[in-house]
């Protein structure tokens, strides 16, 4: 598959969302088994929403999925909404339901964001606490995740960092809240230092109403406050853009 040579980014366009859902296995296998075998354990974030659904049943009906050493897998995620881990938009409970419950992975090392908590701040420096102990971080040093795996919205936001929020410019915080107008929810997310950190970040766009602002991201000038998505620029090496026909229909030769 060949992009314009105007796109710096690593970009793999697939067919249709089941092959979107089968190349992010495959990549989670591959840089779960690589981490393993060089320090044995793997660092893992995940998103939530529709895009990744696919992606999770797979990791509980695929055989080579389930046959992972889960018990050295630790599972974080990127974002969540402010709501009850039970509740239909909590990006915690798409995982349980999905695969958390059909996997081998210890109980202890699936590292949700607390946020039954009634303080949002102090369930982000819980979260915060809870990266830096798993980790084994020292304050000030940031974790290294050896996969991410993000999003990204029709605003090109990605994670829950929105243009002109604040949390598009924290660099202090691992983990901060976004407070979030016009009834929408309130969240909880890693900063992009984090992102930046990661060995490896894979991002999932998928649908053709997403095709005007993949191209406009991959082509235009950064602007993370206009793109927070365009964070992750100083690290594209590092970054695979997962992407089917809808979504990557202007980025075509």
């Amino acid at each position: 598959m060949e992009t314009t040579t105007k796109y710096k980014s690593n970009v793999e366009v697939v067919s249709d969302p089941e092959s979107l859902a089968q190349s992010t296995l495959k990549i989670f296998i591959a840089d779960a088994q690589k981490a393993i075998k060089t320090k044995g354990i793997f660092y893992v974030a995940i998103s939530g929403g529709n895009t990744p659904r696919r992606f999770f049943e797979l990791l509980a009906e695929t055989p080579q999925a389930g046959s992972l050493p889960w018990d050295k897998i630790h599972l974080f995620w990127v974002d969540e909404r402010y709501v009850h881990p039970e509740s239909q938009w909590s990006n915690y409970k798409l995982a349980a339901d999905t695969f958390l419950t059909r996997v081998a992975i210890p109980e202890a090392n699936i590292h949700r964001i607390p946020t039954e908590m009634e303080d949002f701040r102090e369930a982000a420096r819980c979260y915060e606490e809870t990266i830096r102990e798993v980790f084994g971080l020292s304050t000030g040093k940031v974790p290294q995740f050896d996969l991410i795996l993000l999003g990204m919205g029709s605003d090109g936001h990605t994670g829950s960092l929105f243009p002109n929020s604040y949390a598009a410019f924290d660099t202090e915080d691992l983990a901060c809240v976004v407070y979030v107008l016009d009834e929408e929810l309130n969240r909880i997310t890693l900063t992009h230092p984090v992102l930046r950190a990661a060995c490896h970040l894979v991002v999932l766009v998928c649908g053709h109403e997403k095709s005007d602002i993949l191209k406009m991201v991959l082509t235009s000038e950064p602007d993370e406050v206009r793109y927070p998505i365009h964070a992750l620029w100083p690290v594209l090496d590092r970054v695979t853009w997962l992407v089917d026909k809808g979504a990557g229909k202007y980025l075509q030769m």
